[in-house]
C-alpha cells in the first residue's frame, strides 16, 4: 500500500516550469557574451528556525555535515546539504537528499529545543543562471552590488529581481546563480530573466 501511494505522488509531481522547456533551451546564448538559464527542480528545501547558541544547534549542523551560518548573506556548505542564512536564528537547507528522511533527521536532532523544522520543498523551485553575461542580466532588475568586490561565491541573500522577491545564490565564479522565487512567481521570474537576456545573443554595440 505504502509503495502504491508513493507511486501515485511521484506521477503527479510536475516541475513549475516544465512548460517552458522549449523557451529555456531555445533563449540560451552562446559565445563571449553567453548566458543559459535552466529549471532545477525538485530540490529538497527545509526551513529551520534554531537559535545558533543552543545546543540543539550543534546537532542540526552534525546532520547536515556543516555549521550554520552566523551572518547576512552566508552559507554553511556541506558534502551534501547546503545552509543558507536567511535572517537571524532562520534558516534555508537545500540538499538532493529525500525530504522526508533528511526533514525526520533534523526534527530528532531538534529534540525538544525550542525551534523549527518544516519541509518547503514545494514552496520554490530553482532557476539556475549561468555565463559570461549571467550578472548583467541581473542587474537589468536586482538592486544588489553584483559586483565581485561586494557578491561573491557562497553569498546568498533574499532580494528582488524586477518585480518577483527571490533568494539569490552565486554558486561559483563562472558567474553561476541560483535564483529561488516562489513556484507561483516561477513563470514571470523565467520570462522576465529571458527576455533580459535577448540582447546577448547580438554582438555588442561599439
Amino acid at each position: 500500500m505504502a509503495e502504491s501511494t508513493v507511486t501515485k505522488r511521484t506521477e503527479l509531481e510536475r516541475r513549475p516550469l516544465a512548460h517552458l522547456e522549449a523557451a529555456l533551451v531555445e533563449g540560451s546564448v552562446t559565445g563571449e557574451r553567453g548566458v543559459t538559464l535552466r529549471e532545477v527542480a525538485f530540490l529538497t528545501m527545509i526551513s529551520m528556525r534554531v537559535d545558533p547558541a543552543q545546543p540543539a544547534a550543534i546537532r542540526l549542523a552534525d546532520v547536515l555535515g556543516t555549521s550554520l551560518p552566523l551572518t547576512y548573506g552566508t552559507v554553511g556548505a556541506g558534502p551534501e546539504h547546503q545552509v543558507l542564512w536567511l535572517g537571524p536564528n532562520e534558516f534555508l537547507v537545500v540538499s538532493k537528499d529525500d525530504a522526508g528522511e533528511l526533514t525526520a533527521r533534523l526534527v530528532e536532532a531538534l529534540g525538544e529545543s525550542s525551534g523549527l523544522v518544516v519541509d518547503v520543498s514545494a514552496n520554490r523551485t530553482t532557476l539556475e543562471l549561468n555565463g559570461p553575461s549571467a550578472r548583467e542580466v541581473l542587474e537589468k532588475g536586482c538592486m544588489l552590488d553584483l559586483h565581485p568586490r561586494a557578491f561573491t561565491p557562497g553569498t546568498a541573500v533574499s532580494t528582488q529581481i524586477g518585480p518577483v522577491p527571490v533568494i539569490l545564490w552565486q554558486t561559483t565564479e563562472i558567474p553561476t546563480y541560483r535564483i529561488l522565487p516562489r513556484a507561483s512567481f516561477s513563470d514571470y521570474a523565467a520570462r522576465w530573466l529571458l527576455d533580459a537576456m535577448l540582447e546577448y545573443a547580438e554582438p555588442e554595440v561599439p
